[in-house]
């Protein structure tokens, strides 16, 4: 039967071991496949079986990432499968990540909620917060149900407070409103909720200005 012969197995400065065909650079194996799979010089694998080798050594490298990963920061299941997608196969990607999940590390749910509430300290609007989630790879119902849970009514009103306090009421001094009104309409907060925003804005400047003003006697 036709196979491919390995001629030399070579330990990398990483510890895997690349296998030779010739001068030939066929694949490097991971630590804990080469155990359980070793592979001596001279010996005739058929394709399929190289394949294999191949795959599982994959496989076990992407979880190693993933593991790297979640060890950073928090991820999202499908966001985790992206990032694994840009070093490996589709394969190996999935299987590192149902790994990760059968260990505990992903949970979506946990996820959505843990980001809806950082994006809500960020004073993003409801409807952006589900913009950049969705972005993150979670689907409706999990984003959903993170926003209902950590948005209050009051949430958005107190977030244009502080936006046009802190970003926007030099531009409201210099009378550009619509300006104003067309930035804070991009972060996605609704037209209701701008224009009371605006109005209680314009009330309190007012009153300072009545304030300022007024006569004073001794």
């Amino acid at each position: 039967m036709d196979g491919i012969t390995i001629t030399r197995v070579s330990e990398t400065k990483k510890g895997r071991m690349a296998l030779f065909c010739g001068e030939e650079f066929l694949f490097s194996l991971d630590e804990e496949t080469y155990h359980f799979y070793p592979v001596a010089e001279g010996q005739t694998l058929t394709a399929p079986e190289l394949e294999k080798l191949r795959l599982l050594s994959e496989t076990r490298k992407a979880k190693d990432k993933a593991l790297d990963y979640l060890g950073l920061r928090e991820y999202g299941s499908a966001e985790l499968y992206d990032k694994l997608r840009l070093k490996f196969d589709e394969h190996s990607a999935a299987a590192a990540v149902a790994r990760m999940e059968e260990l505990g590390l992903l949970d979506d749910e946990a996820f959505a909620l843990h980001r809806a509430r950082a994006l809500r300290d960020k004073k993003k609007s409801r409807r952006e917060a589900a913009r950049l989630l969705a972005e993150k790879g979670l689907d409706r119902d999990t984003i959903q149900a993170a926003l209902d849970q950590v948005y209050r009514e009051e949430d958005e009103e107190e977030a244009l407070r502080s936006l046009i306090q802190r970003q926007y009421s030099r531009k409201l001094s210099q009378g550009k409103r619509d300006a104003v009104w067309a930035a804070l309409a991009r972060r996605g907060f609704p037209a209701q909720k701008i224009r009371a925003a605006l109005a209680e804005w314009q009330g309190r400047q007012e009153q300072e200005d009545e304030n300022d003003t007024g006569w004073e006697f001794p």
